[in-house]
């Protein structure tokens, strides 16, 4: 499961995701469907989704039971899935997800949060005033955490953890000595909606927010959890103030983030990434390792290992230099 923390309300039949798709369909199919994830992760008892030719190598040896997609895309999934044909494959996807998990729609404050004062982690935290913890929340040992900070439900920090004041997680693991400072938001839904019919339609985000050992979310930043997979920071890996990440990007180990970077949704970086100030990221796209990405660059395509780039669109740095001499 993507999420710990949601409740899963599957299985439900494959006969009864093509009612709520609103798709006529005479073979009354009654297998069961466990959980919905992304191309990758599906076994045999997930259904996944596929929407776009950049993902066909993993349409291809993809496991799961069943897939929404179009009739453009459908031959390249294995004979052994069953293909949902649809127009819209993303808000057929969330239609599907809103069943599976309906908790995860809504994101409204968590009324089940108390006074860090008066609950269990009074005499094992150092807190400072006004500090609120919802509940399913666990805390590691030697943790601070600063004035007016809400821990809202369903969260779990490691050991040596410090949060800063004013800032609100929901929905996220923190493995040990992270530091998130002053004024962040972490694990709320992330900007996932698609227009249908003049209205927004809402995906729900089932994903989590990881960030692993060592860690610092430097203040004001936001993290978006995922949607069908999680958003993931790796080991020793720093952000700046003011950056936002969006749902299911992966940051690699030991990054180097500066201020007001903002990534677009479900990218993925590699490791020893360096990012200048003010620098924007598409979604969709594969940063490779020991990158270095000049400031107020604009970066809209795959950025191959070991490579330089500046600019907008970011080139490689050599070819930016020559051209703004």
């Amino acid at each position: 499961m993507t999420n710990p923390f949601f409740k899963n309300y599957g299985p439900i039949k494959l006969k009864d995701i093509y009612k709520v798709l609103n798709i006529n369909n005479d073979n009354n199919n009654k297998t069961k469907i466990f959980d919905i994830t992304d191309l990758n992760s599906a076994s045999i008892k997930d259904i996944t989704f596929f929407h776009s030719n950049k993902y066909k190598s993993q349409a291809l040896v993809t496991k799961a039971a069943a897939c929404i997609t179009t009739k453009n895309l459908h031959h390249f999934l294995p004979n052994k899935c069953e293909k949902i044909i649809v127009d819209n494959v993303l808000i057929s996807t969330a239609k599907v997800t809103e069943v599976l998990y309906p908790d995860s729609v809504n994101d409204d404050f968590d009324n089940s949060v108390k006074e860090i004062s008066k609950i269990k982690f009074k005499n094992k935290v150092k807190f400072g005033k006004n500090v609120l913890i919802g509940s399913n929340v666990k805390i590691g040992k030697n943790c601070s955490i600063g004035h007016n900070t809400i821990i809202e439900k369903n969260v779990i920090i490691g050991d040596y953890c410090s949060i800063g004041s004013n800032t609100i997680i929901r929905n996220t693991i923190l493995k040990n000595h992270v530091k998130v400072l002053d004024g962040c938001v972490v694990g709320k839904k992330g900007f996932g909606f698609f227009p249908n019919n003049k209205n927004n339609y809402r995906f729900p985000q089932i994903g989590i927010v990881l960030i692993n050992d060592y860690s610092e979310i430097g203040c004001g930043s936001t993290i978006d959890r995922g949607s069908i997979s999680n958003t993931i920071i790796g080991k020793n890996t720093y952000l700046d103030n003011q950056i936002h990440i969006a749902h299911n990007v992966k940051i690699g180990d030991n990054c180097i983030i500066a201020g007001q970077v903002g990534f677009a949704g479900s990218s993925i970086l590699g490791n020893n990434v360096m990012i200048g100030g003010q620098a924007g990221i598409s979604g969709h796209l594969n940063i490779g390792n020991n990158i270095k990405i000049g400031g107020g660059s604009g970066v809209i395509k795959d950025i191959p290992d070991n490579s330089r780039v500046m600019g907008y669109p970011a080139k490689d740095l050599k070819e930016f230099i020559k051209e703004n001499k």
